[in-house]
């Protein structure tokens, strides 16, 4: 079984599956994540929902460089959580299935590709804190 973190399943609300996939990209002490604009202001680990027809690693590499600008090397799969959410951007009710990688920066191409997105360096410490879902947040906890 998924451990599941956020908010309760609202009874009578039907969920669409969304997998995702995400990273958690160290440098020594730091790690790089994405602060997204809207459709509130947050810090996210870099990732997002994989394509039909996608591969979920082409996924994460996608989306890593869209929400931050940087190129990474894939260490392993440290594990997996759900989370049951209303995605306003999207106008729907998500259960969304998130796969956690351990990652490495490469190269930094440039700017965030998609709009809203800013690339920030933080502090283990601080990404366990600051991060906007509790699923994150526990996962970079466990590399403390």
């Amino acid at each position: 079984m998924i451990r599941r973190f956020g908010e309760a399943v609202r009874s009578g609300q039907r969920y669409k599956r969304r997998p995702g996939v995400y990273a958690i990209i160290r440098d020594g002490n730091g790690v790089l994540v994405t602060h997204q604009e809207n459709p509130f202001p947050e810090f996210q680990l870099p990732g997002g929902g994989i394509d039909p027809g996608e591969h979920p690693i082409a996924a994460l590499h996608r989306e890593v460089f869209e929400e931050t600008g940087w190129r990474i090397a894939l260490q392993r799969r440290i594990g997996a959580f759900r989370r049951f959410t209303y995605m306003p951007e999207y106008d729907l009710w998500a259960e969304k299935l998130c796969t956690i990688y351990l990652a490495r920066p490469v190269l930094r191409l440039g700017p965030p590709s998609e709009a809203g997105h800013s690339a920030v360096w933080m502090t283990l410490e601080e990404a366990a804190a600051d991060l906007g879902n509790a699923g994150d947040r526990a996962f970079v906890r466990g590399l403390l």
